[in-house]
């Protein structure tokens, strides 16, 4: 791996290009969302909760008073929400250059989405699979956009049932369930690249990790609370891998980002590689057939 200093003064500017960052009334889609704004992008919070969304606006806007950032609803666990905002940001916008697909769950109490589906996998996969299949022909009609995945070193502990991926026959382990979640984000960003790639189309479809970050969503494990004071680094470095794979001019179809120092928990980002398990394309492809049944969105 490169030892290179990759940080935001890499970013090019960002003028004329519209950006979706879901998840980003906190965190490491905050940070994004900032930046990115800050580099004169049109940046829209994707977030479920609106309130928090404007205070996030608003303390951009402080930060770059030219900044041109907005704040729309998405729920990524309720279908019913994830096509709303489709819809009315097709209506509002005639390009997408960038979609980063940040928002999650981690390791929460056992819970159904409004549809059904177990909490993290509707959250995390379905979701976003959900709201990327309804913007596709934005992207792919926008020349040089960019799909962003985003995953976790927790991939490689993640092993899907197929005949239970909803957790109902199964004692609930929400590690596990987690686990999973985060490699189903490797295999379904992995397998669009491979059908845009063979379409010769838009988006690219890069993936990024943020390595050990302290953010919300660790909220549920108390252990992992403890252990951030320890181990994590701050958000403006987590940030950094997904602000590549959004913008790096170099970044190849399906490359994937995360820190370089201490087992890819911290440090600049730099190219990494996700487990054997994640490259199975006859699973990604179950994965993909499933997601469509589930979500009633088709590619």
């Amino acid at each position: 791996m490169s030892m290179t200093k990759w940080d935001t003064n890499d970013i090019p500017d960002q003028k004329g290009r519209v950006v979706i960052v879901t998840g980003s009334s906190s965190g490491i889609g905050k940070e994004a969302a900032r930046v990115l704004a800050g580099k004169n992008a049109s940046v829209v919070l994707a977030v479920r909760n609106v309130n928090k969304g404007q205070n996030v606006a608003n303390e951009i806007r402080r930060e770059s008073p030219d900044s041109h950032v907005s704040v729309r609803e998405l729920d990524l666990a309720d279908l019913k929400s994830v096509k709303a905002f489709a819809d009315s940001f097709i209506r509002d916008y005639d390009r997408l250059d960038i979609l980063i697909n940040n928002a999650g769950v981690m390791m929460c109490p056992y819970a159904k989405t409004r549809d059904g589906f177990e909490m993290q996998f509707g959250t995390n996969h379905l979701g976003h699979f959900a709201l990327v299949g309804q913007l596709l022909p934005l992207l792919k009609k926008t020349s040089r956009s960019r799909l962003v995945a985003l995953s976790s070193l927790a991939h490689k502990g993640g092993k899907l049932d197929f005949t239970d991926l909803n957790w109902i026959n199964r004692s609930y382990n929400t590690n596990q369930a987690y686990f999973d979640s985060k490699l189903a984000n490797l295999y379904f960003a992995y397998l669009l690249a491979e059908k845009v790639g063979a379409e010769g189309s838009n988006p690219k479809v890069t993936i990024a990790h943020p390595g050990w970050t302290a953010t919300e969503l660790q909220r549920h494990s108390g252990m992992m609370g403890f252990l951030n004071k320890l181990l994590a680094q701050g958000v403006d470095m987590g940030a950094l891998p997904t602000l590549r794979a959004a913008t790096d001019e170099g970044a190849t179809p399906g490359m994937f980002y995360g820190p370089a120092r201490f087992f890819e928990m911290h440090g600049h980002p730099v190219k990494v590689k996700s487990t054997a398990r994640s490259h199975d394309m006859d699973t990604a492809r179950e994965l993909w057939k499933q997601s469509e049944e589930m979500t009633g969105v088709s590619y």
